[in-house]
């Protein structure tokens, strides 16, 4: 099943975009109407986050993210099965993207939007450095071998698994190759720390403070929105005194600004994660 998944995925890759994405809200409606459990999940994460919202924009808001979601999926096949030429016209990068020449050790802050794999595959096409991630291998060896090339799929992208160490990752990254991080999920209790998200406590590895003080590297956002004719990669400027000497507190911020990034494309942001699963000491479950 999976090989017929990857083979679907490569005949999708050349369609026009509008069927992508029709394919992919239809694909969504279905995983909102199906996956029950998931959707609760959904529904409380924005509970807890958006409560000056009314429970019926909340309930529009729901659908949205499944639809987002699924046609996410279904842009990888363009994303890594479609021609190049295609896939650079339907990615771009627009912002603060000087902050990206030269070799300064770099850990670009790329959280968990819909489109955290497009903006991965126009920095890896579209710029001359070599960027790299660290990457969390997949239960199915035939997905995690398809997706490990598809992000592979250009020169300059190199994945780290976590089975490399914080050593080589550092070395990387002081040789001058920014580091794609994505450190706002709920990865358990080991090595997190428990700083506000949307004002609700909420274990964070504490990892992009950490990798900028090891790599004596800057901080710069990477935000990736989808759009009709494909993606806007935005770089924003370098965080300013970012690292600081509390870990804590730059986490903290970290998440700060994360949720203001959210407030402007709500439907595009991973939901569907367990967000708020590990909680402090004495505090009741949420899912």
């Amino acid at each position: 099943m999976s090989k017929l998944g990857i083979l679907f995925m490569r005949l999708l890759a050349h369609l026009p975009l509008a069927w992508v994405r029709a394919l992919g809200w239809l694909l969504g409606w279905f995983l909102y109407l199906v996956v029950l459990p998931r959707r609760h999940v959904v529904r409380v994460n924005l509970a807890l986050c958006f409560p000056q919202l009314t429970p019926q924009e909340r309930a529009r808001l729901v659908p949205k993210i499944f639809v987002r979601f699924a046609q996410a999926w279904l842009d990888r096949s363009w994303l890594w099965h479609g021609k190049p030429e295609v896939t650079r016209r339907r990615l771009k990068l627009t912002g603060a993207v000087e902050e990206l020449d030269g070799s300064q050790p770099t850990v670009l802050f790329a959280p968990h939007f819909i489109g955290m794999d497009a903006g991965w595959t126009a920095l890896t096409q579209q710029l001359q450095r070599d960027f790299t991630g660290i990457y969390t291998g997949q239960s199915n060896k035939v997905l995690d071998a398809w997706m490990l090339l598809g992000r592979q799929r250009f020169r300059s992208g190199r994945p780290f698994g976590r089975a490399d160490g914080v050593k080589a990752i550092v070395s990387s990254l002081r040789s001058g190759a920014p580091l794609y991080l994505l450190p706002d999920m709920n990865f358990g209790p080991e090595e997190s720390i428990f700083v506000p998200f949307y004002g609700i406590p909420a274990a964070t590895v504490p990892s992009l403070s950490r990798f900028a003080r090891l790599g004596r590297a800057k901080v710069v956002p990477v935000v990736t929105r989808m759009t009709r004719e494909g993606y806007d990669v935005q770089v924003l400027a370098a965080w300013k005194n970012f690292p600081s000497d509390d870990v804590t507190a730059d986490t903290a911020l970290m998440n700060e600004r994360l949720e203001g990034y959210i407030d402007t494309m709500p439907d595009q942001y991973y939901w569907v994660h367990k967000r708020f699963k590990t909680r402090p000491a004495g505090l009741p479950p949420v899912y």
